[in-house]
């Protein structure tokens, strides 16, 4: 329970309450040679932990609620986007240009999901609008890694050049994303306690986030992973994206359950997301640092408007250093920070087997978010709560040892049982989307929910604001 223990104190909880949690053992899933499945484990355990000790704080519960985090849920769980089906239909998951290619001196891998970001990458490749695979790799090869990847960085798309672990250290960005902690935490003010409503009588399960309103201003993975998490822990979400900006179907599919989906123009509709703002409780964003800004969405700004609030910020490389205003994506990081030299093969790079530095990453900014609460109940003040990819990926590099025989106090520990087929982790869910197979919740502690309370709405079909 190592990874666990080090995720808790990152989150400033008390070392104690460790102990509530107990883990099934399955060494046969996330296999890779970095330790991915204790990282999962522990960013679930983690989030798991954060919601019962809210929900035991908000109840009036003499002890916390046990925790139990199965290693074969958490899989599942990080593999969501994989293992969903719409009406039958396997996902669309990396478009043709989102890959790596042989660059001149090495390998580059690009994103482009996104149809800007295709338009963007072609551009400055200096190739039309509906170039092939074929010549996108022609192009490439002519080229040295770094060359594609401050040119494509210039045009606003997304591609990072192969570095080696060494490499990455010698970065100037790894030096700032290692001075940084795994989960930055601040007070931004004096706001009173928060005072929270008593919860609703013979209430079918513990709902730590019960009558909360969170603002959801994420997309891709990552912060909707987090939002996710907070819906299905009772949390009224409404994400919000720009209408011009929809997000990928499957995408919005695997996460958007238990929220509403709403379209906003932050410049011209001020006044509407103003009235959001009044009776928010938290307010999550995922695009760059500082992208948000512009519109009133700083940190400071925003507790300034609405004292008491929670701002939890995620981002691909951090909000510091060289690469602060930089794109990113897990499958970059990976690249960037030498995962992939790790999890490759000499004749070409490799990937952990999910992306487990967003779902990781998602956990966690739901289980700092929880513990933000919890702290505002007894001291108050507004906060602030950041994590990064990258972060998770110092953590993950350097931060974790294997522990696959590591045993657990529970009595229910199933130590080292093989892990059922992916199907035990499945349900399916008719809703306007269509019939939906997806994953089960991985966040599990006693009397907590098992199961997320809508399914997800189409993009942009809900109005911006509030039931």
């Amino acid at each position: 329970m190592t990874a666990i223990k080090d995720a808790w104190g990152a989150l400033g909880g008390r070392p104690d309450l460790v102990a509530r949690v107990s883990a099934v053992v399955r060494p046969d899933v996330l296999d890779a040679r970095l330790p991915v499945r204790e990282l999962a484990r522990a960013c679930v355990g983690a989030c798991a932990l954060a919601a019962a000790e809210l929900g035991a704080r908000r109840a009036g519960l003499a002890e916390v609620p046990a925790v139990t985090v199965d290693d074969g849920a958490v899989a599942a769980a990080f593999h969501s986007e994989r293992l969903l089906r719409v009406d039958g239909r396997a996902p669309v998951s990396f478009a043709p240009l989102s890959r790596f290619w042989r660059a001149a001196d090495g390998w580059v891998r690009t994103h482009a999901n996104y149809p800007h970001h295709r338009h963007r990458l072609l551009g400055a490749l200096g190739l039309p609008a509906d170039a092939s695979a074929e010549a996108v790799a022609g192009r490439l090869a002519e080229r040295s890694a770094l060359e594609t990847e401050e040119a494509v960085y210039r045009a606003g798309g997304l591609a990072v050049a192969l570095r080696t672990p060494a490499q990455w250290q010698a970065h100037p960005q790894a030096a700032e994303v290692a001075a940084r902690p795994l989960v930055e935490r601040a007070r931004l003010d004096a706001a009173p306690a928060r005072v929270f409503a008593p919860p609703a009588p013979a209430a079918p399960a513990l709902l730590p986030a019960a009558g909360l309103r969170v603002l959801d201003l994420t997309r891709v993975l990552a912060g909707p992973v987090a939002t996710r998490t907070l819906a299905l822990l009772g949390a009224d979400v409404l994400r919000v994206d720009a209408p011009w900006l929809p997000e990928l179907p499957d995408q919005h599919a695997d996460t958007g359950f238990g929220k509403r989906s709403a379209t906003l123009d932050l410049a011209a509709g001020r006044d509407t997301f103003e009235k959001l703002l009044s009776t928010a409780d938290v307010v999550v964003t995922g695009y760059r640092p500082g992208t948000l800004d512009r519109f009133g969405l700083a940190p400071h700004a925003l507790a300034e408007r609405r004292p008491g609030l929670v701002v939890a910020q995620v981002s691909a490389w951090g909000g510091y250093g060289p690469w602060g205003g930089r794109r990113g994506f897990d499958s970059l990081v990976q690249v960037a920070t030498g995962i992939a030299v790790t999890e490759g093969t000499a004749e070409r790079p490799g990937a952990l087997p999910a992306q487990a530095l967003d779902h990781g990453t998602g956990y966690l900014l739901a289980a700092a978010v929880l513990r933000a609460l919890t702290e505002q109940s007894y001291a108050g003040g507004s906060r602030l709560v950041r994590l990064a990819l990258a972060r998770t990926a110092r953590w993950l590099t350097h931060g974790i040892r294997p522990a696959p025989n590591e045993g657990t106090p529970a009595p229910a520990s199933a130590e080292g049982t093989p892990a059922p087929a992916p199907g035990a982790w499945l349900t399916e869910t008719d809703g306007p989307l269509g019939r939906l197979r997806h994953v089960r919740p991985p966040v599990s502690f006693t009397d907590g929910p098992t199961d997320w309370p809508r399914p997800p709405a189409p993009w942009g079909s809900d109005p911006a604001g509030w039931r």
